[in-house]
């Protein structure tokens, strides 16, 4: 028996004005399979709980049992919101572990599609947000604006999910004849959308009232708590790999880094909704900027890395995504680690939940951006 059952047991009559109620394991509103254990007093939340686990399918155990190459589909199943990101941090990995050096050409497409990837998370969680909290608009125009970009993606790689598509050393397939026309239209039309946005979310008096003040997340405790990403911007840390660890070609390019100033609901809106314009910027610039040549690096049949470990993170919709190796020559890795940032900013759920109201929970939880994919592994 587990503390919170041992807890609900032993109630009393001085206790009996408390009450534990479930939220989830299945649940619209926890975006998966996730329970969350709500101890209250009245509509007054006492005490939140997450339990994990229902999704849990041993990522990284399998990826010490398949060769690096074997191991690239299996991440496009943690955060499969985000897949071609999961694709660019374990690549990124295994070529600093080697010591490859990718084509220019594969960079910039890298960064195109990571870039879009973003957005396309970013529009699945502001529309998700909107649902939960009542707005059924939002959710149409996001999921609208989204199918487009996954038709870029699938004209590139024939996918609209899980597309599996970075390789160790590049990428496998070129940008079709008609992608970079198609993606300059997208984001020429994508642009005029963001004030709709604005309009029907942020310039809504009724959602300013119901997110403003709720959820507050004080910089001290994201630090604390390891919390990165929106979240973290959100709390008035201007933190972003992208630019103060840049990897890949990010250094290169222009682009602001947006932050809040009371770390509550409000402020994790504001954050990633203004990402997305800063999002399309860097694209911008990469379609601008792209060379020609080649798309992947010259690669034995057997990647076998030299003995040694590597901890590498990138920036992902969500925040720090690190992935670490350790090799012991061989074609499998020894150790695989994924370090999860949903998993992560889940953890201070308890705290930012602490004294609301349970509907308030459904608000304060779409904030942080869950993908129990990624957060269960």
């Amino acid at each position: 028996m587990n503390p919170q059952e041992t807890e609900i047991a032993e109630l009393t009559p001085e206790t009996m004005e408390e009450m534990y109620v479930n939220m989830g394991p299945q649940h619209p509103s926890t975006h998966g399979v996730l329970r969350l254990l709500l101890k209250l007093d009245g509509e007054v939340v006492t005490e939140v709980i997450p339990y994990l686990g229902y999704l849990h399918r041993c990522h990284e155990k399998i990826g010490e049992n398949r060769t690096y190459t074997q191991i690239i589909p299996y991440t496009d199943r943690l955060d499969y919101l985000a897949s071609m990101y999961n694709n660019f941090g374990y690549v990124l990995t295994v070529e600093r572990l080697v010591g490859i050096t990718v084509p220019e050409r594969a960079e910039y497409m890298r960064v195109i599609l990571g870039e879009l990837q973003r957005i396309a998370s970013h529009l699945i969680w502001l529309g998700t947000l909107g649902l939960d909290l009542g707005n059924f608009t939002i959710f149409m125009y996001c999921f609208r604006e989204r199918e487009k970009i996954l038709d870029l993606f699938e004209s590139v790689s024939g996918q609209r999910l899980n597309y599996s598509f970075y390789r160790i050393g590049g990428m496998p397939l070129d940008f079709p004849d008609s992608f970079l026309t198609e993606c300059k239209a997208f984001l020429e039309w994508f642009k005029p959308r963001l004030p709709e946005y604005d309009a029907i979310m942020g310039d809504n008096i009724i959602f300013q009232k119901r997110v403003q003040g709720l959820g507050k997340l004080d910089a001290k405790t994201a630090i604390n708590y390891a919390i990165s990403g929106p979240m973290l911007r959100a709390s008035g840390i201007k933190w972003d790999l992208r630019r103060n660890d840049p990897y890949s070609i990010y250094d290169r390019f222009e682009f602001d880094i947006p932050v809040g100033t009371s770390g509550d609901v409000w402020d994790r809106y504001m954050v990633r909704r203004i990402e997305m314009e800063e999002s399309v910027k860097i694209i911008e610039q990469a379609l601008q900027g792209l060379p020609s040549g080649e798309i992947i690096a010259k690669m034995p049949k057997k990647l076998k890395p030299p003995v040694g470990d590597i901890y590498t993170r990138v920036e992902s919709p969500r925040g720090e995504l690190g992935f670490y190796l350790v090799s012991d020559g061989t074609e499998k890795p020894y150790r695989y680690k994924v370090r999860s940032p949903a998993f992560v900013n889940l953890s201070v759920l308890p705290v930012i939940g602490r004294g609301c109201l349970v509907a308030d929970i459904v608000a304060i939880l779409g904030s942080i951006d869950i993908v129990l994919g990624e957060v269960d592994r």
